[in-house]
């Protein structure tokens, strides 16, 4: 009450002269107070002594663990026009079944035929890859023939440089006897005409040996001529050996120019008859790309092109499907800061959008409709919303295993479980701001590692 009257209120008086006063109970509220406060403060101290485990919480979806199982966009491998739909949207479909039949939109692959025109192409070269290897192998013996003739001729010529040769050393010797006859006999006609003029020799001696002296150089001479004659010889011999080897070479390289550009006509041919090849085997594997067969298993999700007649170009979605059997897992992402805490193998606990639960982070054997899982793979660098990414694949060794109502795409809430510490120890860590317990002693490794030191020390 507030004390605003002068007038003062003898409180012990009242008290007696009012009986009512004691029909009312009284309560010491301060006793009663203190102790509530300190039940509370017990109650506290026992609850902050409580094993606490320390967790990551994460969104994340549902995905596969392996690439193959997840959905699977198909597109057409050539462009074309549909033609026909052999499944619709919802259908189970089979590895090999066919999906839609497409038709040629370009004028290139018109022609009905054009595998069989392409296989005569292909003959008409080889026939001609054969001519020209014939042709090159006519101009190889020929080369052989005339190399076999200039090897002949050669030793024709060169046998009558060789007789010309012995023919000069025959005329040579001839001169050398004429020049020694006709020597003697100018001698002895000087001889005859000195004793002739003394009258010691008669005219008739005088003219013997002055026709003799005559005949000699007439010898002389006609072996000097013959001499030539021979040496003119061997100068033709030497001019026709290499007349031989000049034109022999001519026809020899000409030939084997022949050759060489035969040899240019097979190769053109023989890469002619690979590309046609080449084409023939692209058409006839583009006729069966008309028909889009269903690589695995799975089930039509969504038709992008629905209509007949529509063209498609070979960039362009055609349909997509989710395969059937896949191993789902959980995609989750965790903050750069909870990073470092991230282990493989370690344990989670999920909440899958569509499956009632209750949950009790710190203490997830308490928690109910939960999930387990294990953590398979862990990126090294962030995504686009700047968090890293971790897969998430169901725990064989938990008793209960995740739903199979599960769909890739899906919401999941996924909490990384850590260590075990107290729940005084995680308020007092929460409140600083500090990272999770997650630097744990391998004491087996300590006991290894003890005898050593002993040693060193």
């Amino acid at each position: 009450m507030l004390n605003i009257s002068e007038n003062k209120i003898n409180r012990s008086k009242l008290e007696k002269e009012c009986h009512c006063f004691d029909k009312i109970q009284k309560l010491n509220s301060s006793k009663k107070l203190s102790y509530w406060i300190g039940f509370g403060i017990l109650f506290l101290a026992i609850c902050s002594m409580l094993p606490w485990t320390q967790n990551i919480r994460g969104k994340g979806k549902i995905t596969t663990l392996r690439p193959q199982d997840r959905p699977q966009s198909i597109y057409p491998i050539i462009p074309g026009r549909i033609e026909r739909w052999y499944v619709r949207e919802g259908d189970t479909i089979r590895k090999g079944d066919t999906l839609v039949r497409l038709s040629e939109i370009k004028t290139d692959y018109f022609d009905p035929n054009l595998i069989e025109r392409t296989t005569e192409q292909v003959t008409a070269k080889e026939f001609s890859v054969k001519s020209y290897e014939q042709k090159a192998n006519a101009l190889n013996q020929q080369i052989a023939a005339m190399k076999e003739a200039l090897r002949l001729k050669l030793e024709q010529a060169d046998n009558k440089v060789r007789q010309a040769l012995l023919k000069i050393k025959s005329d040579s010797m001839s001169l050398e006897a004429a020049k020694v006859g006709y020597d003697i006999a100018a001698y002895q006609f000087r001889r005859t005409d000195t004793l002739y003029q003394k009258g010691l020799k008669s005219l008739t001696e005088w003219e013997a040996k002055r026709n003799k002296a005559q005949e000699s150089e007439s010898k002389l001479i006609s072996s000097e001529n013959k001499l030539l004659g021979s040496k003119n010889e061997l100068m033709n011999a030497k001019i026709e050996l290499n007349s031989i080897r000049s034109e022999y070479a001519d026809k020899v390289a000409k030939a084997e120019s022949e050759r060489f550009s035969t040899l240019s006509a097979i190769y053109d041919a023989t890469g002619s008859v690979s590309k046609l090849k080449n084409q023939q085997s692209n058409y006839t594997s583009r006729q069966q790309y008309y028909y889009i067969l269903a690589p695995q298993d799975g089930i039509i999700s969504k038709i992008h092109k629905k209509g007949l007649g529509e063209t498609i170009k070979e960039e362009e979605q055609l349909l997509t499907m989710m395969p059937l059997g896949a191993e789902m897992a959980v995609e989750m992402y965790i903050r750069p800061m909870d990073y470092p805490l991230l282990k493989l193998d370690e344990e989670v606990v999920f909440i899958f959008d569509g499956w009632p639960a209750f949950v009790l982070s710190g203490w997830p054997e308490s928690s109910t409709g939960t999930f387990r899982g294990r953590i398979a793979a862990i990126d090294n660098l962030t995504g686009e919303n700047n968090m890293f990414r971790i897969l998430v694949c169901p725990d064989s060794n938990f008793h209960k295993p995740w739903p199979k109502g599960l769909r890739v795409g899906a919401a999941a809430d996924g909490t990384v479980l850590l260590s075990n510490v107290s729940l005084w120890y995680e308020i007092w860590r929460q409140l600083n701001g500090f990272p999770p317990d997650y630097y744990e002693i391998d004491m087996e490794k300590v006991k290894l590692k003890a005898p050593i030191n002993q040693l060193k020390k």
